[in-house]
């Protein structure tokens, strides 16, 4: 490691988070500067369309351990954080968000925790102030779901707050898909790891922009990324639909020849055609999502594309600094 290196990296996806900022940093700053080690507060831009960016860079005057990455345009928190682990230079990486929820008092307990020989250390949330029951109930309910039907344990009740170590980070790196379902590669890499537990903070300032719609996405995002058990129970409703149609028209040809019966009127031939109709929509759906994955995999596009880095060393290869600017309009 070169003397110059920061031993400490946090790491802080921003959109549209120009409210929080300066309270961010100042928290930040009062509670990694007293660990007396070289720090670097790496704020990953995800194409915000306030003046988030404008407050970073003019933080770093204050604050010389700002780094700040701007991507091209807003390509998702995933392939935020994906950016923030692969431009990182500490010893030891912290993933948190910016509206303050997860408190950054708790570093310094995690850095402990990594200096005993910890190589992840995770957050575990004790209490969600400022969350619904509803929204607690399903979060609950999906990493239930998501740990009964993949492969990969994921640890309940927990979310991007931890710290890594640099082998880990490494690790992480190497894993080439594109659809990224973070929480699941964390848990599929492993390492060595020690809990602890906090207590949630609302947001410090405004509404969260993980509506139930895109809560929604993320949850069959880590559904298809780290199972293919949705396709066996696809597979098992199609032979029981198949041999429940089999077994119900074998019926009904002995009921109307040894006995002379037959079943009037067409409501209950609807019904099943009906339902079995569904059944094979769902599936098809289903394989859809699988295929549709494989397909955006093929085209190996890049994660994230940066188009600015306030990091000295990289600016002589680049442009003079400026502000991206985002049209108001785009997604």
């Amino acid at each position: 490691m070169k003397a110059s290196s920061p031993v400490l990296s946090v790491i802080v996806p921003v959109h549209d988070e120009a409210d929080v900022i300066p309270t961010l940093i100042k928290r930040l700053a009062l509670v990694c500067r007293p660990l007396d080690i070289p720090l670097e507060l790496l704020f990953v831009d995800d194409g915000s369309r306030d003046n988030s960016v404008a407050q970073l860079l003019q933080l770093r005057h204050q604050y010389p351990e700002i780094r700040v990455l701007q991507l091209s345009r807003n390509f998702g928190k995933e392939a935020a954080v994906s950016a923030g682990l692969q431009n990182a230079r500490g010893e030891a990486i912290v993933l948190m968000d910016a509206d303050l929820q997860d408190p950054p008092e708790r570093i310094p307990d995690m850095v402990a925790e990594w200096r005993k020989g910890a190589d992840v250390v995770l957050m575990k949330r004790r209490s969600r102030a400022g969350e619904g029951w509803l929204k607690r109930l399903t979060a609950a309910a999906y990493y239930r779901l998501i740990n009964h039907i993949s492969d990969a344990s994921i640890p309940v009740d927990t979310g991007d707050f931890r710290l890594m170590s640099r082998r880990t980070v490494e690790a992480l790196n190497q894993l080439p898909e594109r659809n990224r379902y973070l929480k699941g590669m964390f848990a599929w890499v492993g390492m060595p790891t020690t809990t602890l537990e906090f207590d949630r903070d609302p947001r410090a300032v405004g509404q969260s922009k993980w509506n139930y719609a895109k809560l929604l996405q993320l949850a069959m995002e880590g559904i298809t990324s780290f199972s293919i058990r949705p396709l066996r129970i696809a597979l098992a409703l199609g032979f029981l639909a198949a041999g429940s149609g089999a077994l119900f028209g074998v019926w009904e040809v002995l009921k109307a020849l040894f006995l002379g019966i037959s079943t009037p009127g067409y409501a209950s031939l609807i019904a099943v055609i009906t339902f079995l109709s569904g059944v094979q929509l769902l599936c098809v759906g289903l394989l859809g999502e699988y295929v549709g994955r494989i397909y955006l995999e093929t085209k190996q596009r890049p994660l994230f594309i940066i188009a600015e880095d306030s990091r000295a060393s990289f600016r002589d290869e680049q442009p003079p600094l400026h502000l991206v600017s985002h049209d108001p309009n785009q997604h």
